[in-house]
């Protein structure tokens, strides 16, 4: 299906620094846009790239609290009389650094640009590559996230009327937007994430699968240690497909963090930027006319670079070669948008990773499937 598509950029979604040691660079962002401005591919008629806004204070109040915006402004500007620990600020994950509030509302309002050119008809397919923030909470930072962005998107989508599948492949668990949503059935979501028995934020067991009206509308799939791209596509095919097409979403809002990348230096995922794509090209399959896409994660660079512009190519319909072009290649010495080198997984960790995956794929069937009216064959 050709979609009309739009990525939402400009440099100042990327001028930030969260400190000097931090692993999130937003310079990663940069990188993305530069790699696919090399291919041309925003040369297209359907592709075209639109500038990010802020997102108001009313807009960010959707989710966040008054109290949590007024800290996140002051501390901002450097307002000695504010302090941080009450809303989790501090060394360590989340610091706050000047200018902090600007760069939060805007990667923020970036993702609500998509929406407005999805609601608009400008665009049946948006890619906000500075979004995808999943792990921030109402009342405080948490997971290098400020202001959770898929939350206040996800809002205005429901806004609208509109049902909301959304699907978080970052290698973290999506819990901010989990806790968002898991009261209700109007918004599906689905997160696959190395288990939080491993890795940050220790969240997103498969038992976990909402409440109230909720109840059987937070899937989460937890997986194990150097699961790869095989054993992950065959784990999302047998869990994310068969829900979001009995749910029927109106508009699907995915959360692609390639942090899940085997060089990811923060986490223990073992994909390709060739298996990431290949799931994405999963949802370009399932998505309905209308597609957010959101980033995440991500903290080896070039991995980041190489996996999104795959990504967009698929978004867009368009077919970028693997070697990548010379003023890109020459600038930072990066040979192919695919890996090319075998990964060295011992035999007894890839058996661990499967079995592992089987049971998250069986205990998902087992709790969810009944909830929306899918028999287990």
């Amino acid at each position: 299906m050709l979609r009309k598509s739009v990525f939402v950029y400009d440099d100042t979604l990327s001028q930030h620094s969260l400190s000097d040691t931090h692993p999130m660079k937003p310079e990663r962002l940069r990188y993305t846009y530069e790699l696919l401005d090399s291919y041309d591919a925003f040369a297209q008629e359907r592709s075209v790239l639109i500038p990010p806004r802020s997102a108001t204070e009313e807009e960010i109040l959707q989710f966040h609290t008054r109290d949590y915006l007024n800290a996140v402004q002051g501390l901002s500007v450097g307002d000695q009389s504010v302090s941080g620990s009450p809303f989790n600020f501090g060394p360590g994950d989340n610091p706050s650094y000047r200018g902090m509030y600007e760069a939060a509302s805007t990667s923020t309002g970036a993702s609500l640009r998509g929406v407005e050119a999805l609601l608009s008809d400008e665009a049946d397919a948006a890619f906000s590559i500075s979004g995808g923030l999943h792990h921030a909470m109402p009342g405080y930072a948490y997971g290098f996230c400020v202001f959770n962005d898929p939350v206040i998107a996800i809002q205005r989508l429901v806004k609208e009327g509109m049902k909301v599948a959304y699907v978080d492949i970052d290698c973290h668990h999506g819990d901010g937007v989990q806790h968002a949503f898991y009261d209700t059935d109007a918004v599906l979501t689905i997160s696959l994430h190395e288990s939080g028995a491993f890795l940050f934020p220790g969240t997103g067991f498969t038992q976990e699968t909402g409440a109230g009206r909720g109840r059987g509308y937070a899937v989460n799939v937890p997986l194990y240690p150097y699961t790869s791209d095989d054993v992950y596509l065959w784990a999302f095919r047998e869990t994310v497909i068969p829900v979001v097409e009995r749910f029927r979403p109106d508009v699907l809002v995915t959360q692609l963090g390639i942090d899940s990348h085997f060089r990811d230096p923060i986490t223990h995922l073992a994909l390709t930027t060739q298996g990431h794509s290949a799931v994405v090209a999963e949802f370009a399959a399932m998505a309905p006319q209308k597609w957010l896409a959101l980033g995440g994660g991500g903290y080896d660079l070039q991995a980041v670079a190489r996996a999104w512009t795959l990504d967009y190519g698929v978004i867009s319909g368009q077919v970028f070669a693997d070697e990548i072009p010379e003023s890109y290649k020459t600038a930072y010495q990066v040979d192919s948008l695919s890996d090319v080198m075998d990964l060295p997984i011992q035999q007894s960790v890839i058996d661990e990773g499967k079995a592992f995956a089987e049971d998250s794929v069986k205990a998902v069937q087992r709790l969810v499937f009944p909830s929306h009216g899918i028999s287990l064959v």
